[in-house]
């Protein structure tokens, strides 16, 4: 298997996964647990950081040190940047209310903020990943002004950062002047497999030669709420099968590792309803 492979899952604490990749054990820590059987996790957590105006939540430090202290140096983390820079605008439970502006949206302030707090993992972090929801035209009125902010954004970047990710929602951003753009700022895509976005499969085959170091793929299923119901939110089966889907996910792994890309192979349980099994069902496609 590809030594520059990493496969992980989104998020860690999930009592269903004792038996599987927890002890039965009361007081356990979840994380020192799970790095004893992956090298990488994604941190989904501290996206969620956009309550009001005022009101940001960012990594607290003593987590951030508990996090390091669980793991081992090799450990990597992808970290999915607060939504409190990635959002253009306040989310909007009815869709008839006027739409309010995040006054934080790629803030260079809050985001230097952000690298501070999370600088004791700075070694062990294998991308920042940005994601930005399905941007329509009254969030931003085009991929050329799109490309244009962000662009200010990165000018105003510190020099030694770690490896930066886009993951765009917007099917229609997804063409040759986007990657163009990303290899410019010697950033990269993030795959996301799923909601509602072209498959990683087509996206590969038109834009491989984009694809230059490193890779970050995410298995996401195409209904949350669905696999929720039927799973009752027990992590620890496999709900909807996609194995026909894996093997294919298997030949792209191959293939980029053929090319000696990194790659970061980080799934959900809400792709077939137990990221371990899933885990384990693509390494044995993977050998």
């Amino acid at each position: 298997m590809n030594k520059k492979l990493r496969i992980g899952t989104c998020s860690w604490k999930y009592d269903s996964w004792k038996g599987i990749v927890y002890p039965e054990n009361e007081n356990i820590n979840y994380l020192e647990e799970y790095s004893r059987h992956y090298d990488t996790v994604e941190i989904d957590q501290w996206f969620w950081s956009l309550f009001s105006s005022t009101k940001i939540a960012l990594p607290q430090k003593s987590a951030v040190l508990e996090y390091k202290e669980s793991v081992s140096k090799d450990f990597k983390f992808t970290i999915k940047v607060p939504n409190s820079i990635t959002l253009t605008h306040f989310y909007n439970k009815n869709k008839t209310e006027e739409l309010v502006k995040n006054p934080h949206f790629l803030s260079n302030n809050l985001f230097e903020e952000f690298l501070d707090l999370i600088e004791p993992i700075k070694g062990q972090i294998g991308c920042l990943m940005f994601q930005f929801e399905y941007l329509n035209k009254h969030k931003m009125a085009s991929l050329n002004r799109f490309m244009e902010v962000f662009q200010a954004f990165h000018a105003n970047l510190r020099k030694e950062i770690p490896a930066i990710g886009i993951e765009i929602r917007n099917p229609n951003y997804l063409i040759k002047k986007y990657f163009e753009f990303l290899n410019s700022l010697n950033i990269y895509h993030v795959f996301l497999q799923g909601y509602y976005m072209p498959s990683i499969f087509d996206l590969y085959k038109n834009f491989n030669a984009f694809i230059k170091d490193l890779a970050v793929i995410r298995l996401h299923g195409e209904d949350r709420q669905g696999i929720e119901k039927i799973s009752g939110s027990n992590w620890n089966k496999i709900y909807i099968d996609r194995h026909a889907e894996l093997k294919k996910v298997a030949e792209l792994v191959n293939d980029l590792a053929s090319r000696k890309i990194d790659v970061y192979l980080n799934i959900n349980n809400h792709y077939e309803g137990s990221a371990p099994l899933t885990i384990e069902r693509i390494k044995k496609y993977l050998a």
